[in-house]
């Protein structure tokens, strides 16, 4: 499929006073006041420097930056390729950081104090990494490489794809196996089988030219239609957990392969057009005899590639024999080079590495579909195009810029993207809306160099319980923390801080669930209150009927409140001097509040909370389907009946007890 788009929150215990709720409301309008020019963005025109330049951030935090260690960097050239600073992963409490001379091991045990445990010289180029328990894995791609990773190239047995260390003893690395390949690793994907943990798989994309047969049997350069050739396919790595020395290729998936006439280069074998749309070369060429990069969620069955000249989706529901189920190509795409699935499966982001990361194609005359993100939403499997994304703000001629590595946040209910644009800084992009997604923080320094092009900035920025990493090419290690914004609440902050993952391979993903948490039912209320149809700040004489989404922000509401059929109720730290009642509503969330008279609650579709609330009256639920999302009734006062019948889920209350002055019958009785 071929696509194109022009698309460019004062009674007994309240959650938050009156005055709290005045600031929620305050951050819940527009920045700009009406017919103000908004300020000119932070990052334009930043001072330059290598470890000196200006840096201008919104919504991030820079914790702590660590420079590159000696023997990783040249001094005298600090984008020296040679040296360039690569890939991100994490076990534990360590983060890996690839470089093309080796690999360093920070302990992140205190994010904001990271401590260096131990640097291994092995050059090779690339140096992209996983972890899988004790075992780390390492891309090897240029033939400078050595099996025993020694730094003289004119000697030794050549190496060229993944090497396997034994890192059970962390600050001792062992390497304990090396897999040769015909077109080395520039990267590779660490795939799991939900059905078999003693083994894992590793998919190894390569990208350089083919070896010659001398340096490893079997490799040869012949074309599409000749016998067997070392182009036009993945090798898949088998590898034995216990016994990871025994890894090796047990197969070469042809992912590009026409299906009806079986020609392995059946995808896209030219460039769409002679020159790229900015009438310069491609740079690279988007034409697909290999993937770049393949990112795997085994819990799902399903890969995305980014295949020079195409994004594939891949069913992996057979670890040793993915096949490819759909594919698209893109005009505007000089590269593609890396893909990101959504938590749910429902989405995927391919990125465009335009100029092969090296050039400045962030500049104001390039365009917004240029170097970009491209959206897919997936319905049934097969890709639909959304939209695009490309940071917002110009950089310089200086600075290299174009899409490259990130990964999700686990904010519930969202989908946040924390990504890498090397010289153009660290993004956080919002793409719940597929087809509109917008910028919410952001961090970026000045060019190495005032004068002249100078390869640098962040390979890759990915969230790994509680912060943002980043991996600087030139100038090293990078922690953020994030703040909170208009766009990004305090509450969907700890939510998301709550998620916990043994490791993290941004080539690997696993699925996140949220475990029911007061940060999570406020985050979700946070979430409503940006949809605000109507707000009430003040007092409003006699009876409210709700409709649309309407909050009540330290509000007084001298009369009852019913909400319509469909509508959202949100109240937060205020006073209603009346009944509540909802039937059918589509949420209800009484946050901090009080209620002088009863509340009712029937069948809710979305969400219900009552929370750190008084209610002068009984309180009932019945019948609420809010699908995975269970009622809250949590810290509350009810002066009155408890009662709770017939709500799937059940409702909880976090741990938090109530206090009920009357009997508690049905599902509640087991909550206090």
């Amino acid at each position: 499929m071929t696509y194109r788009s022009d698309r460019t929150p004062g009674r007994r215990r309240r959650l938050v006073g009156v005055a709290a709720a005045a600031v929620l409301l305050a951050s819940l309008l527009p920045g700009t006041a009406s017919g103000q020019e908004p300020a000119p963005d932070p990052r334009i025109g930043l001072g330059a420097g290598w470890l000196d330049a200006q840096s201008a951030s919104n919504n991030l935090e820079l914790l702590a930056h660590r420079d590159k260690p000696a023997g990783f960097v040249n001094p005298a050239n600090p984008g020296d390729f040679g040296y360039a600073g690569s890939d991100l992963a994490f076990g534990g409490a360590h983060a890996f950081i690839g470089n093309f001379n080796g690999f360093n091991i920070y302990d992140i045990s205190q994010p904001a104090n990271p401590a260096l445990v131990t640097s291994v010289v092995c050059p090779g180029g690339q140096g992209d990494l996983s972890v899988h328990g004790d075992l780390l894995f390492m891309s090897v791609e240029e033939t400078r490489g050595r099996l025993d990773c020694g730094t003289d190239p004119a000697v030794g047995t050549r190496f060229q794809g993944v090497r396997v260390f034994d890192i059970s003893d962390v600050a001792n690395p062992v390497q304990v196996a090396a897999v040769q390949t015909c077109r080395g690793s520039h990267t590779h994907t660490l795939v799991t089988d939900p059905d078999d943990s003693a083994n894992v798989y590793v998919y190894v994309s390569g990208t350089a030219g083919v070896r010659p047969a001398t340096t490893m049997a079997g490799c040869n350069n012949t074309p599409a239609a000749g016998d067997n050739p070392a182009r036009w396919r993945i090798d898949v790595i088998k590898v034995p957990v216990a016994a990871p020395e025994q890894a090796a290729i047990v197969s070469g998936p042809r992912l590009f392969a026409n299906p009806q006439t079986g020609a392995v280069d059946g995808l896209q074998n030219t460039p769409p057009a002679p020159t790229h749309p900015s009438g310069g070369s491609w740079s690279p060429s988007p034409v697909t005899d290999a993937c770049h990069d393949i990112t795997a969620y085994p819990e799902l069955g399903l890969a995305a590639g980014a295949c020079e000249g195409n994004g594939i989706l891949i069913d992996i529901s057979n670890p040793a024999n993915p096949v490819r189920i759909d594919e698209v190509s893109d005009p505007n795409f000089a590269y593609w080079h890396s893909a990101t699935l959504s938590n749910d499966g429902k989405k995927v982001i391919f990125t465009d590495e335009w100029g092969g990361g090296t050039g400045a194609r962030c500049r104001t005359t390039d365009q917004p579909q240029w170097g970009a993100n491209a959206i897919f939403d997936i319905v049934d499997r097969k890709m639909r195009f959304a939209s695009y994304y490309k940071l917002p703000v110009p950089q310089t001629l200086q600075e290299n810029c174009a899409a490259h590595n990130g990964s999700l946040i686990p904010v519930p209910g969202r989908d946040i993207l924390a990504q890498a644009w090397y010289q153009g800084g660290i993004s956080l992009l919002d793409f719940t809306d597929s087809a509109n997604p917008r910028e919410i923080g952001y961090f970026d320094r000045g060019p190495i160099s005032p004068t002249s092009i100078m390869l640098g900035g962040f390979w890759s920025a990915y969230w790994y319980n509680g912060q943002v990493y980043g991996s600087e090419i030139a100038r090293g290690f990078d922690v953020f923390g994030l703040k909170p914004s208009q766009d990004l609440s305090a509450a969907e902050i700890a939510a998301a801080r709550e998620v916990r993952v043994p490791e993290f391979n941004a080539q690997h993903q696993t699925r996140t669930t949220w475990t029911p948490s007061l940060a999570v039912a406020r985050a979700r209320f946070d979430q409503l209150a940006r949809t605000c149809t109507s707000t009430i700040s003040t007092r409003h004489n006699g009876p409210l009927t709700v409709t649309g989404v309407t909050c009540l922000t330290g509000a007084t509401v001298s009369g009852p409140v019913t909400v319509r059929p469909g509508a959202s109720l949100l109240a937060l730290g205020s006073t209603i001097s009346g009944p509540v009642s909802a039937s059918n509503a589509a949420a209800v969330h009484l946050y901090g509040s009080t209620v002088r008279g009863p509340v009712s609650i029937t069948g809710t579709k979305g969400s219900a909370a009552i929370v750190q609330t008084e209610i002068s009256g009984p309180a009932v639920l019945t019948s609420n389907r809010t699908g995975t999302v269970e009622p809250i009734v949590a810290d509350s006062t009810v002066r009155g009946p408890l009662s709770c019948t017939g709500n799937s889920p059940a409702p909880i209350n976090l741990g938090k007890a109530n206090t009920v002055q009357g009997p508690v019958a049905g599902q509640c009785a087991s909550l206090d």
